[in-house]
């Protein structure tokens, strides 16, 4: 089938994937990059903590969509297959990370930072906003892989808890558990007024929803 052939109004994530699977469609590859790579590249700048990590992740994430094109089933959601490949780069970055901190500190060095650059603040917003926005990476960047994961993809990226649940594969109860889990850790880790209340409102706020 020709790319012409396919309906020019579909332009889901599936509808693109599919055209990029059956005939490698470089602008349903450049369309599902333009749509996907800003929460990609938070999912890893989050996840890992450094922005540039953060790029090189969504950057890697796509170079495996095309070369696994021929592969996609076409079952479920786009996003959670996306989602998966990310997380699954961000995984073996964090072993890989945690090999060079561990050989570092038997070597004397100074272990790999905690922090990240701020993502979009201006110069002079900065100067207010490095040292809590800091506080919260560093406090993030604490947590168990498992449950930073839940809280970036549902507190950070907003998906719906049956979505982080078919993304991870566990079940939706695991997913709130683990989520008011980590607002609780968030919190008392803080421990600083307004901080400290933003991330306990969160988690009333969530066990409403």
């Amino acid at each position: 089938m020709s790319a012409k052939a396919w309906n020019a109004a579909d332009d889901s994530d599936e509808s693109l994937m599919a055209r990029l699977a059956a005939e490698s469609d470089p602008d349903a590859m450049a369309l599902l990059m333009n749509r996907w790579r800003g929460p990609i590249e938070r999912l890893g700048q989050r996840m890992l903590g450094d922005l540039q990590r953060g790029q090189d992740i969504a950057q890697e994430a796509f170079v495996r969509v095309y070369s696994k094109r021929a592969e996609y089933a076409g079952t479920g959601k786009f996003s959670s297959y996306l989602w998966r490949i990310a997380l699954n780069l961000c995984y073996n970055e964090i072993r890989r990370l945690k090999r060079r901190s561990e050989e570092s500190l038997d070597a004397g060095d100074n272990p790999i930072s905690d922090t990240m650059p701020s993502l979009d603040a201006s110069p002079d917003e900065q100067i207010g906003l490095d040292e809590q926005a800091g506080q919260v990476r560093a406090a993030l960047l604490r947590l168990p892989e498992e449950i930073r994961v839940v809280l970036v993809l549902r507190h950070y990226e907003n998906l719906k808890f049956r979505e982080v649940a078919e993304v991870l594969d566990i079940p939706e109860s695991t997913v709130k558990s683990r989520l008011f889990d980590g607002l609780d850790r968030m919190g008392r880790d803080l421990r600083q007024g307004a901080l400290s209340e933003k991330w306990k409102a969160r988690r009333i706020e969530f066990s409403v929803l």
